[in-house]
């Protein structure tokens, strides 16, 4: 992977990272497309609406179908028919979201499978290993998701085993074209964040993640902890913010230097009917659009918006047709990838974030 900052506005960057599998412009926001597959959607539907790259789960493509399975059929790539990067979490924070489920310690993480129950030991070196099966583009690091709220201590004792894990990844050989990014924790203190950032920089990762935020702490802090962390990483690596968000985050967030995206929100308020609008957002069960003929944003160049109603997606949505799902989602991802293109497009010009709307 390569990666160059090709232009600045403030502390926005406008880069380009190359992979194998094609060349990303960032700044970017991957869809989640956990089970190799963003719900709704097919990989041709996701190129035509501008997706650069795609966000798989470890956690769940080991325990069904298996890694093994998914390296034997030509990887990750081919199985899902996606030609394009990919970059694969390292499952850590869906074992840790299975609390009495698991047990943390040095070594790793012990849990018991959500599907079946079973027994099964995810070490730092396993996830590694497990996302060199998948055969993704960009692989993170297993780390210790810090739970929230948390003490100094116990976010300074979740942080160093953090480390720990991060210098055990880096002993795993890759694949020729994977990359591996760390992943920055800290919790909520800004002393943490920087002492972090900084242990972080120095074991050298070709890019790092934010992690450990948008887990229930105000907006403001999360925007605090973004700007100490970015304040105190490279200046010539990209730098991702994981599961984060909404509009407005991202454009908050690229003005504190981020580079990389995540968020199941535009596809899961697609499923659940609520739509992502120049206007700001729309819940289209409301009864007010029952006889709308105007599409769900009169600004959108999208297929849903030039092709279809608000009372025809309201009437889908309300009889429980799969259409209002991809429908819905279709529309939500094109407003996403279409905001990232404003937001490059604002940086290049020395224009960001004058007159670039979130809504």
């Amino acid at each position: 992977m390569k990666f160059k900052v090709l232009k600045t506005c403030g502390r926005a960057r406008a880069g380009l990272i190359q992979t194998e599998h094609g060349d990303i412009e960032t700044p970017v926001f991957m869809p989640v497309g956990t089970q190799a597959t963003v719900k709704a959607m097919t990989t041709d539907e996701l190129k035509n609406i501008g997706v650069q790259v795609l966000l798989s789960n470890t956690y769940h493509l080991f325990l069904r179908p298996g890694s093994k399975l998914i390296e034997n059929l030509g990887g990750l790539h081919k199985f899902m028919n996606w030609d394009r990067p990919i970059l694969t979490d390292s499952g850590g924070y869906q074992v840790f979201s299975l609390g009495s489920l698991r047990k943390v310690t040095q070594q790793g993480v012990f849990f018991q499978s959500h599907l079946d129950g079973s027994k099964i030991e995810l070490t730092p070196e396993a996830a590694i290993e497990i996302q060199k099966e998948l055969g993704a583009d960009i692989i993170m690091c297993l780390d210790e998701c810090t739970s929230y709220p948390s003490t100094v201590e116990e976010t300074r004792s979740s942080l160093e085993l953090s480390l720990s894990w991060a210098r055990r990844c880096q002993d795993v050989k890759l694949k020729n074209h994977q990359t591996l990014f760390g992943i920055v924790q800290g919790g909520m203190f800004p002393e943490l964040r920087e002492y972090a950032a900084d242990r972080m920089k120095a074991l050298n990762f070709p890019g790092y993640a934010i992690g450990g935020l948008s887990v229930g702490e105000d907006k403001e802090t999360m925007y605090e902890m973004t700007r100490v962390t970015t304040e105190h990483l490279p200046e010539d690596k990209p730098r991702y913010l994981m599961g984060v968000g909404t509009p407005e985050d991202l454009i908050k967030a690229v003005s504190l230097g981020v580079d990389m995206f995540d968020c199941v929100l535009p596809t899961r308020h697609g499923r659940n009917g609520q739509l992502f609008t120049s206007q700001g957002p729309l819940v289209i069960s409301h009864k007010e659009y029952k006889e709308d003929e105007k599409p769900i944003d009169p600004e959108c160049s999208c297929y849903v918006c030039t092709n279809y109603s608000r009372a025809y997606l309201r009437h889908l949505f309300m009889a429980r047709e799969i259409l209002a799902s991809r429908l819905n989602t279709w529309h939500n991802l094109h407003f996403y990838m279409q905001l990232m293109k404003k937001i490059r497009e604002a940086i290049m010009n020395d224009e960001f974030p004058q007159n670039l709307r979130s809504a």
